[in-house]
């Protein structure tokens, strides 16, 4: 591939990105793209190696591959990236989707009655609060952020995929009124000076780190949550790898009742929550 235009098969893009740095997958990920085919088509990739590439998808590869090889998340590059069934759309304005945030809408989906008023806190992409809607076409769901940019991201997605969801500009509760059946909120909770940040470079700052001990949001979160919920409401929270403790420990700190947690598909505490009853 020395030119856009050069002749190249398949498999000699896909070697070509390889050795870039890039693995077998995100090679693949990245021809289909350039392609214009689906991602879920790597069988095709197979059965067509000794295909041409048009010029088009020489340039795209050769415009892509060095952006992956740098670090910049596929989503970023490829424009979308797969949550809880959702094609949505993301960019550099908001944080790429993770499977890990799938078990806070798991569990979410459990204790939600029919009709429920369900409100998800910085919302980014809308992944939480879409998903929900997705599942549960009878709740009544809300999304706040406080970034714009973001909100354009999720409003967009929303308007996609024709899911009925309530965009608000907004920090955490604060303009909020409720009461809700449940607050969900994957909040920023990596500590400011973690060594993980320098992985996640591409991604905004602003929805990562949240103080010294990564915890300053969800104490945000967990102080204003009993002023906008229903008695027997959940408040539903994920959080760092290493946080679970922490996190319940400031719920029942708060007053809420059976404060739990969640694992992950690693086995990893990946969510906590507790309930709220109304004081007698």
């Amino acid at each position: 591939m020395k030119t856009p235009q050069a002749p190249a098969t398949v498999v000699q893009a896909l070697a070509w990105a390889q050795a870039r740095g890039l693995d077998r997958l995100d090679a693949q990920l990245l021809a289909l793209h350039a392609l214009g085919r689906d991602a879920q088509e790597r069988a095709w990739l197979l059965a067509h190696d000794s295909d041409a590439l048009p010029d088009t998808a020489q340039a795209t590869l050769q415009a892509t591959v060095p952006r992956r090889a740098a670090g910049e998340p596929l989503a970023y590059i490829t424009g979308h990236k797969e949550f809880y069934g959702l094609d949505l759309a993301v960019d550099a304005r908001v944080l790429v989707p993770r499977p890990d945030t799938e078990t806070l809408v798991d569990w979410a989906l459990k204790v939600l009655a029919p009709s429920a008023n369900v409100i998800d806190l910085g919302t980014g992409s809308g992944a939480i609060a879409l998903a929900l809607k997705h599942v549960r076409a009878d709740l009544r769901v809300s999304a706040v952020d406080a970034s714009v940019g973001a909100l354009d991201v999720a409003r967009t997605n929303a308007q996609r995929l024709h899911l009925d969801v309530a965009f608000a500009q907004g920090n955490w509760l604060d303009a909020m009124t409720g009461p809700f059946d449940a607050i969900v909120s994957n909040p920023p909770y990596i500590a400011a000076a973690d060594h993980h940040l320098e992985a996640l470079t591409h991604e905004p700052l602003s929805a990562l780190t949240s103080g010294v001990d990564g915890l300053d949001d969800i104490r945000t979160i967990v102080r204003q949550a009993p002023g906008h919920l229903r008695s027997g409401g959940w408040l539903l929270l994920e959080h760092g790898y290493d946080q679970a403790d922490a996190v319940r420990a400031l719920l029942t700190h708060a007053g809420f009742q059976d404060a739990q947690s969640r694992r992950d598909l690693a086995g990893i505490e990946r969510c906590s929550g507790g309930k709220w009853l109304q004081p007698s």
